[in-house]
């Protein structure tokens, strides 16, 4: 796999810095059920990095302590870790809005068949991956017969409650260009998914997001072997909106890896990019538990651009 940091240094991306936390976003392992083409993780069947009971013990306690009401679980697949349901229902029970960022196929595999009940059961958001709504290119994408255990997962949510209005169960679908492109106008494309998906399979879901790819690790990889790294990177700076910067995730979002170390954002994680405070190499969970971050500078790369081009990008989709 080709390495893209070196080629993201240099960047004239403006200086910003931190407002506060109000989302801890924690990667539980990079082991997933899938290896997507757009995966800015490069999580696969045979990453073995996973969070440990530590860990998830500290997590627990700077919810605590700081106070913060939004929890992120992402991965890889999240659930995957054997501590996913310990942590989901102890930030539940500390009244933490949990949010699932899944992959749907994981709700088919084996031993995880009650999954999609004990997510109901805690009233976590699933934030569900589905790069388009035809066959073709989802399975183009991620793999042969993805796109039909993803209808049947969502099917499988909708008969829970999730995506029904007054049902308190939120479902967003996540989509992600098939290319170097930006994502097209988030309403629009999202009136096109409730359409289609609902005409055709009868599904329902809350909103969509749209999210830029990001040019590291597997997408990356794909961009320097086609060539058109340097296409895009330039495509991504000439779309570039300064009001977007007022709203970037990295502002209020704090990125925790599988060891506890932290990070901006998930994309710095996977470049190796520590959030930096008072001059550390790299911090850990443990030594912010009594602090507050506000204020603190982000650290910044060429790859930024991807989060503030067009209409801009985040784990909550568009900016603008």
């Amino acid at each position: 796999m080709h390495a893209t940091l070196e080629r993201l240094e240099t960047t004239s991306f403006p200086a910003i810095a931190r407002h506060g936390i109000d989302t801890l976003q924690v990667n539980l392992g990079y082991k997933c059920n899938q290896s997507c083409q757009h995966c800015h993780v490069n999580a696969g069947p045979n990453r073995t990095e996973m969070m440990g009971p530590a860990t998830v013990d500290l997590v627990l306690a700077y919810l605590r302590a700081r106070r913060v009401g939004a929890l992120d679980l992402t991965g890889g697949a999240p659930e995957m870790n054997p501590h996913f349901r310990h942590l989901v229902r102890e930030a539940r029970a500390l009244g933490v809005r949990v949010t699932d960022r899944c992959n749907l196929t994981i709700l088919s595999e084996p031993g995880f068949g009650d999954l999609a009940d004990f997510l109901a059961a805690q009233q976590v958001e699933v934030v569900a991956s589905l790069p388009c709504y035809t066959e073709e290119l989802v399975d183009r994408q991620r793999g042969r017969g993805v796109y039909e255990r993803s209808v049947a997962g969502i099917r499988r949510l909708n008969a829970l409650g999730y995506g029904r209005p007054d049902s308190g169960l939120t479902l967003s679908l996540v989509y992600n260009p098939q290319g170097p492109s930006l994502p097209p106008a988030q309403a629009a494309l999202e009136a096109d998914y409730k359409r289609i998906l609902g005409e055709r399979f009868g599904i329902v879901f809350n909103r969509l997001y749209t999210l830029a790819n990001m040019p590291i690790q597997r997408f990356g990889s794909m961009l320097i072997s086609k060539g058109k790294f340097n296409e895009y990177m330039a495509l991504l700076r000439a779309a570039h909106r300064a009001q977007n910067l007022d709203d970037v995730m990295c502002r209020s979002l704090m990125s925790v890896d599988h060891q506890g170390f932290l990070y901006d954002c998930d994309f710095n994680q996977m470049l190796g990019l520590p959030l930096r405070v008072d001059g550390r190499a790299r911090t850990h969970l443990s030594e912010v538990v009594g602090r507050g971050l506000d204020g603190n500078p982000i650290v910044v790369r060429e790859h930024c651009y991807g989060c503030t081009a067009g209409q801009g990008s985040s784990c909550g989709g568009a900016l603008a």
